[in-house]
């Protein structure tokens, strides 16, 4: 027998974790404020692109243990549990606005059943169940501390298949309580205190950008001695002790967790009293990689950008996904643009006509396919991972360009393969 659970909020993590919760048998309420968006999910219309989400939407409403409300209030009437997904944008200086939580909190907190356990989803600032606890108002209620693992592209793999579930308490018995939702899932249970749950997604995630920044530098490292960053790499990766994952060399990290969470994290410290220069570091090497894929760029066509017209493949964050927030592949665009250089680019996750609305995409020229943004361009660049550019047809892009160049940011084409049509070639770590 399921549990009655509500959901407040509907974005990635939100929509992802009532559908889940739905198929593993639950009752699941989803809220949100946008009319629109309530009506479409409500029909089945999931707006992100994630694999396997529209199929557990659909399930979930076929089977009736998974609605859609507007307005957080109706939706926690019955509910047994209450999961807070709703946004922690960042500010400048790295901390987390916690506004749009405490107005959820406040909403619900009148509207709950006694012995209700709240459940922070949202990536939130290390102490943030206290601010829950206050703005609840409510002796009664329980908060607890459920951080999310779940990667772009594969969130509903993830959340089904975890590596592990994390539960911050100071309420032993509604830690039990929240781990009865996950029962049956594959995966360690970690029951902890609510500062340590918290602690435990930041530095999660500053841990893999640390490792995604240091085979950056160390790829660096290899163009200088002459290395090759992939067998560098591979003879890392056997060593169980460092094993392969995020030792991918590329244009930088993004998306909408690595820099919003390792910003944070220097942030929480700083206010602690501690000055995290190594995670410092990790970001700048970050920000030098979209400096440096730029410089690639400058360097095959002759030294000055001005005038020259680069093709570009790859605008989301990383392929499987139609997140642009905080892409490296915006970022390396942006630099490009501001060297001068005119920008066509292609990808299969947006739509040309949709995106020249999209005030994150200004400047950018949009093309239909692949060929159009290289037709005319004096240089190609691929900055995201999308499977579809390794089956291009090699000839008819050297055809549409005018000069056959490729800086291969993600290192994803067949390098011998473009040597023989007579593209210069540069990649990451490797030439």
């Amino acid at each position: 027998m399921g549990s009655n659970v509500a959901v407040i909020g509907t974005g990635y993590v939100g929509l992802t974790t009532g559908a889940c919760l739905a198929h593993l048998g639950h009752r699941v309420v989803c809220a949100d404020v946008v009319v629109d968006k309530v009506e479409a999910l409500s029909r089945g219309e999931v707006p992100i692109l994630e694999a396997g989400l529209d199929e557990l939407v659909h399930e979930g409403i076929h089977s009736g243990l998974l609605s859609f409300v507007l307005g957080a209030a109706p939706a926690v009437a019955d509910a047994e549990f209450v999961y807070l997904c709703v946004p922690t944008p960042q500010g400048e200086d790295g901390s987390a606005d916690l506004s749009y939580i405490q107005a959820a909190a406040s909403e619900i907190g009148p509207h709950l059943q006694p012995d209700t356990v709240v459940i922070n989803k949202s990536t939130v600032p290390v102490g943030s169940t206290r601010v829950v606890e206050q703005a609840l108002g409510r002796s009664d209620v329980a908060v607890v501390s459920n951080p999310e693992f779940l990667r772009e592209g594969s969130a509903v793999h993830d959340f089904l298949h975890p590596d592990r579930v994390v539960i911050g308490a100071d309420d032993q018995s509604a830690a039990i309580r929240v781990a009865g939702l996950y029962l049956g899932l594959p995966a360690p249970l970690q029951v902890t205190d609510p500062a340590s749950a918290e602690t435990i997604k930041y530095a999660s995630n500053a841990f893999l950008a640390t490792k995604i920044s240091f085979v950056n530098a160390i790829a660096a490292v290899c163009e200088a001695v002459g290395a090759d960053v992939n067998d560098v790499v591979l003879g890392m990766g056997y060593d169980k002790r460092i094993g392969d994952a995020f030792l991918r060399p590329g244009p930088g990290w993004g998306g909408s967790c690595f820099p919003k969470d390792s910003r944070a994290l220097v942030r929480i410290a700083e206010d602690a009293g501690y000055d995290f220069d190594l995670l410092k570091g990790v970001i700048t090497v970050n920000d030098d990689q979209f400096e440096r894929v730029a410089d690639k760029v400058q360097r095959m066509v002759g030294g000055d950008l001005s005038g020259t017209t680069v093709a570009v493949w790859g605008l989301t964050f990383k392929a499987r996904t139609d997140d642009l927030r905080d892409s490296p592949s915006l970022q390396v665009i942006r630099r490009l643009l501001a060297r001068g250089a005119t920008v066509q680019a292609f990808d299969p996750a947006v739509d040309p006509v949709e995106g020249s609305h999209d005030s994150r995409l200004a400047g950018i020229e949009l093309a239909a396919d692949a060929y159009g943004a290289a037709q005319g361009a004096a240089a190609l660049v691929v900055l995201t991972e999308w499977d579809d550019f390794r089956w291009v047809d090699l000839d008819k892009v050297a055809e549409a360009m005018t000069h056959p160049r490729v800086v291969d940011a993600r290192n994803l084409l067949d390098r011998a393969a473009l040597h023989r049509r007579g593209f210069e070639y540069e990649g990451i770590g490797r030439s």
